[in-house]
């Protein structure tokens, strides 16, 4: 296939996913279980007032969170694959979300119940795991720079979650522990336009830098000598982009909990799409994650009366893609 006819096949698959994800917006507003279960006629909009303020102020939001949500995860995953070559990191890679968790989980324990609060502890700890990591990376004495990255991420996680392990130990089983253990499954049912304006800016202008420095990346994926001779500077850019999928990571942890595995399998899903060039999949990755997080929550909240909580349910299909993928040998950066 001649390089032209390729670029129109992906043009023509960006086209069907951007119909995906209008196709998943609209149908997502009518999935629910009111006023009848798993699907609300259209009708209802106009005829029942009601069902058009649950539209209108709670579903509404959740859905573009959780297309946030999704966007966020993805987008960070595959920019951190193609960086550190490897194709089984995610966007909790750097202790990200281990210290989100710890924050929230310290919130409940010691400060504040209340979805502020926790939030704004979530945020502050999974920052301050990715300085962790970075301080670890600087003194760690051992191979080059990715390398060292990888493995103070290793040991920021551990330690963020051996201190989840004490919190919930040291938590109220009665009282605060529930809300400890429920948060760590991940969620969107406490979601309104205030959680969705907190968290749309900061996850906007993140994915909005990783976007506009996609071209980057595939440079940013060589040795920091072979980057530097292509004309990037490889510790600056590469710092860059880290930041700003930490960042959009650290804000929809702190609002959805830990959703796991959207940020492992979705970029492997972009890159048998529409190939391994980071300049098709961070874009591919962004809509097919917003895809992905859509579907799950839709079926978090509609299968049972109660609530399934949406990280469970994220990790179920992603397990299922991921042992797929395996066996097709499909888990790779470069093809």
């Amino acid at each position: 296939m001649s390089v032209v006819e390729e670029e129109r096949h992906t043009g023509q698959r960006f086209r069907w996913l951007w119909l995906f994800v209008l196709a998943a917006l609209i149908v997502s507003i009518f999935v629910g279980r009111y006023p009848t279960p798993y699907f609300m006629p259209p009708s209802c909009l106009w005829r029942d007032e009601l069902a058009r303020r649950l539209v209108l102020h709670l579903r509404f939001p959740r859905i573009l969170t959780a297309f946030l949500m999704g966007m966020a995860l993805s987008a960070a995953g595959a920019v951190m694959q193609i960086i550190f070559r490897n194709p089984l990191v995610c966007s909790g890679f750097l202790g990200v979300s281990q210290g989100a968790a710890f924050g929230a989980a310290f919130s409940i324990i010691f400060l504040s119940s209340s979805p502020m609060m926790i939030e704004l502890s979530a945020v502050g700890f999974a920052f301050s795991a990715l300085v962790v990591s970075y301080l670890l990376a600087w003194n760690i004495r051992y191979g080059d720079w990715v390398l060292r990255l990888v493995l103070a991420g290793i040991i920021c996680s551990a330690l963020f979650s051996s201190g989840v392990g004490v919190l919930k130990y040291l938590a109220d089983p009665l009282r605060e522990l529930p809300d400890i253990v429920f948060w760590l499954m991940g969620g969107l049912w406490a979601v309104t336009w205030r959680d969705f304006l907190y968290v749309f800016p900061i996850v906007t202008v993140s994915l909005l830098v990783i976007y506009l420095m996609r071209w980057r990346v595939n440079l940013l994926a060589l040795r920091d000598d072979t980057a530097f001779s292509l004309g990037a500077a490889p510790g600056r850019e590469r710092s860059v982009v880290l930041m700003a999928a930490v960042s959009a990571t650290a804000v929809v942890v702190a609002v959805a909990g830990v959703v796991g595995w959207v940020g492992l399998i979705v970029p492997h899903v972009a890159r048998r799409i529409v190939g391994a060039d980071a300049q098709k999949v961070i874009p591919a990755s962004m809509l097919i994650g917003g895809i992905f997080s859509l579907f799950c929550d839709n079926l978090a909240r509609t299968l049972r009366a109660g609530e399934i909580p949406l990280g469970i349910v994220t990790s179920l299909f992603g397990a299922l893609i991921f042992v797929v993928m395996f066996f097709r040998n499909d888990l790779r950066i470069h093809k």
